[in-house]
């Protein structure tokens, strides 16, 4: 089979993901600021909130805005998750801890990168493909990528707050093509979603593959 001339990744869940659980993070953190929960409860109640939100696409906005619709669109995910675990009117002040909680997740602290993620890349750009990034993650994937030490080998990155557009919507996906010049028919698209990722590249015309972190 003749090499792809552009692979693109998912983010989350494919090239790297967090440590423990989402819920074990917010269960430490909330910890600090004095409220006990379990993860458990967290991780029932984040994946609940999380699905129940509206996409991460801001229309009709100036791009030197999005980094706060992005803020608040989190504030509201975490609130809710708080609320549903019924600890949420424990905290002092709950601004501060989103403030932290927001911040941990912009650094390499809370992550790991797949081991097999760095000889992937590497041997691909070493093939002469090049590499890019499709996420539905927000701005916070530029600092996440370089504290990794993973940035430099991406040419592109495509996030849905900055794209408009989510994925499986194909826009996301044609909208990364125009990055490297790019036919659809001529690139690979790798995640760990079979809707958002294998199902979504198909439709805009790639090849989908789906990798089962499971």
């Amino acid at each position: 089979m003749e090499n792809p001339k552009v692979i693109f990744l998912d983010a989350v869940g494919t090239i790297f993901g967090v440590k423990g659980s989402v819920g074990e993070v917010y269960s430490q953190i909330a910890a600090e600021f004095g409220v006990t929960v379990t993860p458990e409860i967290l991780n029932r109640e984040f994946h609940k909130s999380f699905a129940a939100a509206p996409p991460p696409i801001f229309l009709n906005c100036d791009v030197e805005v999005i980094p706060d619709k992005e803020f608040n669109w989190w504030y509201d995910v975490v609130s809710n998750t708080f609320q549903g675990a019924g600890v949420r009117g424990k905290f002092g002040n709950f601004s501060d801890f989103f403030g932290q909680l927001y911040i941990h997740f912009g650094t390499a602290e809370p992550w790991f990168v797949y081991p097999d993620v760095p000889l992937a890349l590497a041997n691909w750009s070493r093939l002469g493909i090049e590499l890019g990034v499709v996420s539905n993650f927000d701005s916070r994937i530029y600092p996440v990528l370089q504290s990794l030490g993973l940035r430099d080998y991406f040419k592109s990155i495509t996030v849905s707050t900055q794209a408009l557009a989510a994925k499986p919507d194909p826009k996301i996906f044609h909208i990364a093509l125009k990055s490297h010049n790019c036919i659809p028919q001529s690139a690979w698209h790798i995640g760990d979603s079979i809707t958002d990722d294998y199902h979504g590249a198909r439709k805009a015309g790639l090849r989908g593959i789906w990798i089962n972190r499971h």
